[in-house]
């Protein structure tokens, strides 16, 4: 008799989906096609995630149709002002009055703070529960209260702690996501290539950021409402995707792995693969919350991506907002062109997380890699506001470029190093590491992730110019917290080179050796 707190592997229980399937074909699906059904489900459910997370970023513009930008106070301005608003409309109360970009921020930072508590708690109860059924309730959870915001315009809901409390709500579902899917993809894959497979696998995030900007821009037409309970109906059905077809390891669907992609053994006993035909009692053990904070790399990393998703998620909520409240080339755009627009930062960033995962393979240095994308970052950021309004060719090269900066080591931090951390060699062969320090990591993040869209609300109203600034040196201080297991790679790499040793003896970097 087994409950959903047991882990899935002791129940052998395949998904109804998989076991349907294989009564069709009256034959098992094998380990490579298992494998090519987790990516593909699991970027479906990441990807719903962050779309249903991108619509408010959406509808910003037309709760608060307020004009901030300081450095354009002529006639001329005022007259675009007044077009502009005509555009917009009224807003929605009570985000429309003199601190309705401020209250904007608010609800950025209730669902973020949320998000980021309950993470820390979905690490933990993901590395103890089914992760197919844990995936599948916050995916339904985050639906309903995405859809309940919403469901705001038609109720002519105008009281701010409805918005604020559905928010906190959506926050806390959305929270289950990133724990499980890393964990789950890592339960598949081993180390070899693990970047660059995770760079094109976290393609979900920028993927996710498009389709819901796209959905949301196209639906604002016919009342923000639609931009809200569209993207919250689409999450919910790829939650019944995921119940039906996603296998959380090989032992859960009964499958061997065909081929051992760390290069070790296929049954050595210590391997530092993920899969194990038969954990022992010690790789069944969860590692504690304190116990996965002292694996080395992990504060590190995780001080890192604070600052890394401050600046990412200060674009991700604030970006469309921007575009439309900053003239280019004299233009003001519309709701649903700056929404459009805006996705470009997020095709940047694809080509950034894919770049950072082929690089840190091919260098062995997840720290040095994610380390120099921020440190690039900075005058990417100081060109985007400087020269991005000249023209609409200028802006759109310089978004691009700033995407694949900022959210490279992003995508590199929660994927790659996550999995890497979460089978350190410390941990002597525990897979039951993975979700948790994944939380952690990403649970640190996002603790930034709250705070820079909130400052970004307030200090937006004073000067956008500011802002920057901020981001910038966010950038500057998280390539900083890298230092040490920088200083460390560059050493074992100078070390590799006098001695001629193989390049797999350093090939972990500071994941591995600091």
């Amino acid at each position: 008799m087994g409950s959903i707190l047991e882990p899935e592997s002791s129940r052998n229980t395949k998904p109804p989906g998989i076991r349907f399937v294989e009564c069709t074909k009256k034959s098992n699906i094998s380990f490579k096609s298992h494998q090519a059904i987790v990516l593909i489900v699991t970027f479906l459910a990441y990807a719903s995630y962050h779309a249903s997370r991108k619509t408010t970023s959406i509808i910003k513009s037309a709760l608060d149709p307020q004009t901030p930008d300081e450095s354009l106070q002529s006639a001329a301005f005022l007259h675009r002002s007044n077009a502009l608003q005509w555009v917009l409309g009224s807003g929605w109360a009570p985000f429309n009055g003199t601190n309705g970009t401020g209250l904007l921020g608010d609800l950025d930072l209730a669902f973020l703070f949320v998000y980021a508590v309950g993470m820390f708690f979905s690490g933990h109860i993901g590395d103890r529960m089914n992760l197919r059924i844990f995936l599948t309730i916050g995916m339904l959870g985050t639906g309903l209260f995405t859809s309940l915001f919403g469901v705001g315009y038609w109720a002519n809901i105008h009281f701010f702690y409805y918005y604020l409390i559905v928010q906190m709500l959506a926050g806390l579902f959305q929270s289950t996501g990133w724990p499980s899917v890393v964990s789950v993809v890592g339960n598949w894959f081993g180390k070899s290539k693990r970047g660059l497979i995770m760079g094109i696998w976290n393609a979900h995030t920028s993927v996710g950021n498009i389709a819901g900007s796209l959905i949301a821009a196209y639906f604002l037409k016919y009342g923000w409402g639609w931009s809200m309970v569209v993207p919250g109906l689409m999450i919910a059905f790829v939650g019944v995707l995921v119940f039906l077809f996603l296998p959380v390891d090989p032992e859960s669907v009964g499958v061997n792995q065909d081929e051992d992609e760390s290069g070790s053994p296929k049954k050595q006993g210590l391997s530092q693969h993920l899969l194990s035909s038969k954990p022992d009692n010690e790789k069944g053990k969860p590692v504690g919350f304190l116990e996965a904070w002292k694996i080395p790399g992990v504060a590190p990393f995780a001080f890192c991506l604070f600052f890394a998703k401050l600046v990412a998620y200060t674009f991700l909520y604030w970006l469309p907002f921007y575009i439309s409240h900053t003239a280019i080339n004299g233009e003001y755009l519309s709701n649903e062109a700056a929404g459009n627009l805006s996705t470009l930062f997020d095709v940047g960033g694809v080509v950034g997380g894919i770049l950072a995962g082929h690089i840190s393979d091919r260098l062995g240095a997840r720290a040095i890699t994610a380390a120099s994308f921020m440190y690039c970052a900075i005058p990417a950021l100081y060109l985007y506001r400087s020269y991005g309004h000249m023209s609409m060719s200028i802006n759109i090269i310089l978004m691009l470029v700033t995407g694949m900066f900022v959210n490279g080591p992003y995508a590199l931090i929660t994927t790659a190093v996550s999995a890497d951390l979460g089978t350190h060699k410390s941990l002597r062969g525990n897979s039951k590491a993975l979700a948790t320090v994944t939380a952690i990591i990403d649970g640190t993040g996002s603790i930034g992730a709250a705070i820079g869209p909130v400052l970004t609300g307030y200090i937006s109203t004073r000067s956008w110019s500011a802002v920057f600034t901020m981001l910038m040196a966010a950038a500057f201080v998280a390539g900083l917290f890298l230092t040490k297991l920088v200083v460390a790679e560059v050493t074992a790499k100078c070390q590799e080179s006098r001695g001629g040793s193989s390049g797999g003896a350093a090939s972990s970097g500071a994941v591995e050796e600091v």
